[in-house]
């Protein structure tokens, strides 16, 4: 079976404290970007913002059909593409939701952030349940779409898992907080885990000043496809860029390093 390019959109927009309004914000940001995307990628915590550090956001978390839910698959549909966004999901811990990236479209799926951000001075922990580590991967027009949340992406062994069970593209929603060195943290990481997995990684953060945007999509050799700046909390940034699965495979044919490992 030919494999068509995948056509990937991402949106680098903020969320507020209000989850009407960044519900309002995805359906309109999806009805202008989403035509003839196959995926549209929103931020971490677009349903709602963290708010200050340490907050408790239990009260903002929902279950997976809720009104976030809802909002994303109705948006999805009426663009005929797929949508990932982060939400805080309802969980058995009523006290401390999960940090979920739902997908809705044309494949439906969730994913509970595995490591939570218990560094640079934050407790994510505190206020957050990690989810089971289970590595997701969804089948999306031919691909395989491996998803990951912000910090995950300081941890190569899920990105490893995520491609031991076929992913080519891994998708990185983020929220990654801004400071010195950071941007460069999250620059080199994401070349890191493209070159050493021989996928593309599609990573769309929040943008400054709280966050440090810098959304980018790296592909197989660690090549940078496209790449936003920091931007602002008034003027999202969209980012496109179409996926070639001839790149995947010349990446994996010149270094065969997932076939060259010993364990």
């Amino acid at each position: 079976m030919t494999v068509p390019t995948l056509r990937v959109a991402l949106v680098q927009a903020a969320s507020t404290l209000d989850p009407a309004t960044n519900r309002d914000a995805l359906a309109r940001l999806t009805d202008e970007h989403g035509a003839d995307m196959d995926l549209v990628v929103f931020p971490e915590a677009f349903a709602r913002d963290f708010g200050d550090a340490g907050s408790d956001i239990s009260s903002f978390a929902e279950p997976l059909d809720g009104l976030f839910g809802t909002t994303l698959a109705a948006a999805a549909a009426r663009r005929d593409t797929t949508l990932v966004a982060g939400m805080f999901e309802q969980g058995p811990d009523r006290g401390r939701p999960f940090n979920t990236l739902l997908m809705r479209g044309a494949r439906a799926a969730s994913y509970r952030k595995v490591h939570l951000y218990d560094s640079f001075g934050y407790r994510e922990s505190d206020r957050l349940t990690a989810g089971p580590v289970e590595p997701v991967v969804v089948d999306l027009q031919g691909w395989k779409v491996g998803l990951m949340t912000c910090y995950d992406l300081r941890f190569p062994e899920l990105a490893r898992a995520l491609v031991d069970r076929g992913a080519e593209v891994i998708v990185v929603p983020a929220a990654w907080v801004a400071g010195p060195r950071k941007v460069h943290h999250w620059r080199t990481l994401l070349t890191a885990r493209a070159i050493e997995n021989t996928v593309y990684v599609a990573a769309v953060g929040q943008p400054a000043p709280r966050y440090c945007g810098h959304s980018m999509v790296v592909d197989p050799f660690g090549e940078v496809v496209a790449e936003a700046g920091p931007g602002s909390e008034t003027e999202p940034i969209v980012l496109r860029a179409a996926l070639d699965p001839e790149v995947v495979r010349e990446a994996r044919r010149v270094n065969p390093s997932l076939t060259n490992r010993r364990l």
